[in-house]
């Protein structure tokens, strides 16, 4: 496994460009199965989960190249739905949550698909519920195929109203390219309503398809016999430009982040600026200035302010381990509710070790008692946990005092790409062990 050794109290200056959105990109890739023409996508990030995504669907047929960095042309005119029966599919699919989307478009498509346990990160239960059960709204029956497989038949699927239980991105995503091919009009309500989904939608209304209340919570699909091929671009990933904002605020530090299509970042700035972190957009830029001290807000009645995650157009949940250790260093106390995942803040024993000032009060649930600069955290050795909490990890580090060591690394190659060279181009001092 990978080690970064950082080595921390530099400040940080210059330009930075996010990359592609990880969590689009993986919705994105999985739609190029819902047609038999070649799909061209820009802007691909050059991460593992994304690559281990691509990896799967060449080894069910689709033709993929590379004709310039960043774009990518996926052409699934030939599947091999044996494969997917197959135990060398049950391990590829194992090593990605992601792998779960490619169900949806199969469906739709070919009237079957076959599902073994995905992986990802282990942030608490994620259960596929919403998945399965908007398949079984649209006439798809389950079957057992093996002791790890199942099998997803559909003849054919046909256009229903349902309610989703919860407003899941991925289930939203699987549900819709598998509505986009079916038989009648689909009413999807309680529909997740991120960028992410919008993007999809749109790039499948270019496909063909017929998506109606786009950008809300409540999706109409009008089935159609196919699709065409296209090409889509997928915007700027906003939990790196949130980890970007966050990193220049603790280390005291002025960075610009080009490029980052302001008007899908929600509510993101506010709620970092409620941090106290001065957000200053250029256009479509974001420029963070230096601030030697950032007080954190209080609520108007004067109680502690709370950050808490939700389904958009509430804060992100992914961001949540980044607004918590930038509160390290605020002035002022926060209290940091992560409600949808009941082990994603099980790393701040990590930075209680490094000498931050938080009280994890259940699972759920931290405060943080900032220092302003007036102590800083102390350098230590840790591991990453999961894609998120490894970044936040890394922030901390750059703004400890003395040389930190976390291992792994490979949690963080999954979501960030080339992230050493880019951060060390702003200044940090950042070395990658294998």
């Amino acid at each position: 496994m990978g080690n970064f050794i950082i080595q921390g109290g530099h400040s940080l200056s210059g330009e930075i460009t996010p990359q592609g959105a990880k969590n689009e990109a993986l919705q994105v890739v999985c739609a190029t199965l819902l047609t038999d023409q070649p799909v061209v996508i820009h802007n691909v990030p050059q991460i593992v989960d994304v690559l281990k995504l691509m990896e799967i669907l060449s080894a069910i047929g689709v033709e993929i190249s590379q004709p310039e960095p960043g774009t990518y042309r996926f052409h699934a005119k030939e599947i091999n739905l044996d494969f997917l029966k197959s135990k060398e599919f049950m391990k590829l699919s194992g090593s990605i949550r992601a792998s779960i989307m490619i169900i949806g478009p199969l469906l739709g498509r070919f009237g079957v698909a076959y599902a073994s346990t995905p992986g990802g990160d282990k942030i608490g239960r994620r259960p596929l519920t919403t998945h399965f059960e908007g398949f079984f709204n649209l006439g798809a029956k389950l079957h057992d195929y093996s002791d790890t497989i199942y099998q997803l038949t559909a003849d054919p699927l046909v256009g229903s109203y349902m309610l989703l239980n919860e407003a899941s991105v991925t289930g939203t995503a699987n549900i819709v390219m598998a509505a986009v091919l079916a038989k009648g009009k689909t009413t999807i309500f309680n529909a997740a309503c991120e960028p992410y989904l919008l993007q999809l939608c749109k790039m499948l209304n270019r496909m063909g398809a017929k998506i109606h209340g786009i950008g809300s919570n409540l999706l109409s699909i009008e089935g159609v016999e196919a699709l065409n091929g296209c090409e889509h671009t997928i915007l700027p990933d906003m939990i790196e430009i949130g980890s970007f904002i966050g990193m220049a605020a603790i280390n005291r530090s002025a960075i610009t982040i080009k490029n980052c299509a302001c008007e899908h970042l929600g509510i993101i700035p506010y709620t970092f600026s409620k941090l106290g972190i001065q957000i200053e957009q250029r256009g479509d830029d974001i420029f963070v200035p230096q601030q030697d001290t950032y007080e954190i807000h209080r609520q108007m009645d004067g109680s502690i302010l709370t950050i808490s995650d939700a389904p958009w157009p509430g804060f992100t949940p992914d961001l949540i381990s980044i607004a918590l250790v930038t509160a390290i260093q605020g002035d002022g106390s926060v209290l940091i509710h992560q409600k949808m995942f009941e082990s994603r803040l099980f790393f701040v024993d990590s930075l209680q070790s490094m000498g931050a000032q938080i009280i994890l009060c259940d699972p759920h649930r931290a405060t943080v008692i900032g220092m302003n600069h007036k102590r800083n955290l102390r350098a230590t050795k840790m591991a990453s946990p999961d894609i998120r909490a490894g970044v936040a990890l890394l922030i901390a580090a750059m703004s400890a005092h003395g040389t930190s060591v976390i291992q792994n690394v490979e949690q963080i190659d999954r979501g960030y790409q080339n992230i050493v060279a880019r951060l060390n181009g702003l200044g940090a001092k950042i070395v990658r062990e294998e």
